[in-house]
């Protein structure tokens, strides 16, 4: 298992154990965990032991993993990572949609990117069909990836937050896009109507 996906600038491939340096220095920027646990810092073992797990898991209805590393094309670099997993173990049906990226990567338009493609490879290679994503009501910069990405608003909801964090009263969001909104957009595009979004544009991660 190596490489996953590739769009324009992207790269998304398979985790190793070799990431956990990433994934640590990743998940100890305040900044990016900002609107995950409030930007507290994780420990090494918490990589090791509940997150790296969690990136490796095969799922059965495809054989393969839900998580995947990002890198940049150009220079290799590793800018972070993209969820899409499906919500039951022996059905592709329904996938979660997320992303965590370096705030080196932000505002350069790859969560758009990545998610695009992604969203495209579960429709035409998957057999998903339906794809969503959550994140705080607050988290405007996700929110607009999502809808960049082609998903639409479905609800507000009260998450279950072990430890409240700034922001988490205002509740959380689900977006989605089905297969057939996603084909209904994809021919207007082809026939000169509007695409799924405009101009991409990067954010900070949902929470996942």
């Amino acid at each position: 298992m190596s490489d996953f996906l590739e769009t324009d600038r992207l790269v998304l491939r398979a985790f190793t154990e070799a990431d956990t340096g990433h994934l640590f220095a990743l998940d100890n920027d305040p900044e990016v965990m900002r609107f995950i646990n409030g930007g507290r810092p994780t420990s090494h073992q918490t990589i090791e032991t509940v997150t790296m797990p969690r990136l490796l898991h095969d799922y059965a209805c495809w054989g393969t993993r839900g998580y995947w590393a990002a890198r940049e094309k150009s220079t290799g670099t590793f800018l972070g990572w993209f969820e899409f997993r499906p919500l039951e173990e022996h059905s592709p049906a329904v996938v979660e949609l997320g992303y965590r990226l370096r705030r080196a990567a932000w505002g350069r338009g790859y969560a758009t990117e990545g998610s695009r493609a992604l969203i495209r490879k579960g429709f035409t290679d998957l057999d998903v069909e339906r794809v969503t994503a959550n994140t705080m009501a607050v988290n405007a910069a996700s929110r607009g990836v999502m809808e960049k990405s082609g998903l639409s608003f479905v609800r507000h909801f009260t998450g279950d937050w072990p430890e409240a964090i700034e922001g988490s009263e205002h509740g959380e969001v689900e977006y989605e896009v089905t297969r057939a909104r996603w084909e209904r957009a994809s021919q207007r595009f082809a026939g000169g109507g509007p695409a799924t979004g405009p101009a991409r544009r990067a954010s900070s991660p949902t929470r996942s």
